[in-house]
């Protein structure tokens, strides 16, 4: 048995105070200055260091409150109130929502799963990923001693394509050349964002952070001049396809990413003849089409593709989600009989940690994570960046190690998560979640099945 891959994780404080999604107000005119003022009171202390960070307009009671509520019903003149803070609402967009943000914040503080003593309060389905419910039917019969107990659950994928059959000579060796394969010890890898306040320093702790954890981090090949050359065996350089572009190839890289254009074959063709060959990743666009370039590649021998969607996680010329993508790619390999010669990959929208898993069960074996490594390191996906104003916590100024730490946590995070997933559906090797649809549940399809029969609803429509 392989000795067991553990992401260990520690505190990494944060630089700037966060922005909280409740704040308290309390008003000083008509207070009765009580003798024992429900302030002094406060088990937590929070009243007794009071200040405001005048930069960014936040109060520190607001991030150390419990929300135990002891001051506002014990204010006799109700001077005290809880109030939902506007910034929080304000933050992020209806994709990367302000609690999505909140939840990648707090995993990255301390590397722990995130946990609501209130329970979910929301709808219980949704758009994109929250429209499938996976199937927990072992969580009755849990591992005897928790995700890292002695019941072992495997999360490494191959980058590659897995031969057909293998051949031994009488001395019991391998015949033929070995296959070009890379593992990994998760089905996570990394991908530079498309906007954000990003310095040398800050790519340098995210290959930093991929090297410890032992995947690979996508960015495009300009970019590999800023990052020091020992994690060169961790960098997926992405380029276009032609010739003047793939001479800058580093050293001691294990694998490349090309895009797809009219230039692809001749470009694979000239990298499978290098020595030694990396492994080829081929990036084609989530729009339409893309199932027939899927198998063009696939039969053409080209052992890697990344199915790309925006960072909504949409089509770039739709409004299908990502999950629909995977789906439709997986099956047409599956239908032409070549899926097991090809290794998916997804990106664009993965923000949560049930979106590695959802997308495997949707067929993919492994995706990138781009925009939540960078809101690990305090981003309100505010996009200022994009407009050439200020970034309000200074993300380029952060340091490598610690733009690391955080990354580190936030994966050790996801990685918990998808044993705690995997663990309850009964499943101890993350390559047999894939495609493995009889352990998911989807709403469209559901809802197609029970009232599909009835025909569609129109208004003053009533049913007998």
């Amino acid at each position: 048995m392989p000795s067991k891959y553990v992401i260990h994780t520690q505190s990494v404080p944060r630089r700037f105070q966060p922005v909280t999604e409740s704040g308290i107000i309390a008003w000083e005119e008509g207070c009765l200055k009580c003798a024992v003022c429900v302030k002094t009171k406060c088990v937590y202390g929070v009243y007794d260091h009071r200040g405001l960070d005048a930069r960014h307009m936040v109060e520190s009671i607001d991030n150390e409150c419990m929300n135990c509520l002891r001051c506002v019903q014990g204010c006799p003149k109700e001077l005290i109130h809880k109030s939902i803070n506007p910034e929080f609402m304000a933050m992020g967009d209806e994709h990367w929502s302000p609690n999505v943000i909140a939840s990648l914040w707090s995993q990255s503080d301390s590397g722990k799963i995130p946990v609501s003593g209130a329970g979910y309060p929301g709808p219980f389905s949704g758009p994109g990923f929250d429209a499938i419910w996976t199937d927990m039917s072992e969580i009755v019969r849990p591992t005897r001693d928790g995700i890292h107990g002695r019941e072992y659950i495997s999360t490494a994928i191959d980058l590659g394509k897995t031969p057909d059959h293998l051949v031994f000579n009488r001395d019991g060796n391998l015949e033929g050349d070995d296959p070009l394969l890379v593992d990994i010890p998760l089905p996570i890898m990394f991908k530079m964002p498309m906007f954000g306040a990003i310095s040398e320093k800050t790519l340098t702790g995210w290959a930093k952070a991929a090297k410890i954890l032992g995947t690979f981090f996508s960015l495009p090949v300009e970019k590999l001049t800023a990052i020091p050359e020992e994690y060169n065996p961790w960098l997926l350089p992405s380029m276009a396809s032609n010739r003047a572009v793939l001479e800058k190839l580093p050293e001691r890289s294990r694998m490349v990413e090309l895009s797809f254009d009219d230039d692809w074959r001749e470009s694979v063709k000239h990298l499978s003849t290098s020595d030694p060959a990396p492994l080829i990743t081929m990036k084609i666009p989530m729009a339409g089409g893309m199932e027939e370039k899927a198998q063009q590649l696939a039969e053409a021998g080209v052992s890697i593709i990344h199915l790309e969607a925006n960072f909504r996680g949409r089509a770039f010329d739709g409004a299908d989600f990502l999950k629909d993508g995977i789906r439709s790619v997986h099956l047409k390999l599956v239908e032409a009989g070549i899926r097991d010669n090809i290794t998916l990959l997804a990106s664009g929208g993965i923000s949560m940690a049930e979106h590695v898993a959802k997308a495997i069960i949707c067929g993919a074996d492994g995706v990138f994570m781009d925009f939540p490594m960078l809101i690990a390191l305090e981003c309100r996906m505010c996009r200022r960046c994009e407009k050439g104003l200020s970034c309000p916590v200074d993300i380029q100024d952060a340091s490598a190690k610690w733009t690391a730490g955080r990354v580190v946590n936030l994966v050790g995070a996801w990685h918990n998560q998808l044993l705690e997933v995997m663990g309850a559906m009964g499943i101890r090797e993350v390559r047999r979640l894939r495609g493995e649809v009889g352990r998911a549940m989807f709403f469209e399809q559901l809802d197609r099945e029970t009232f599909g029969a009835m025909g569609a609803v129109e208004e003053d429509f009533e049913l007998e």
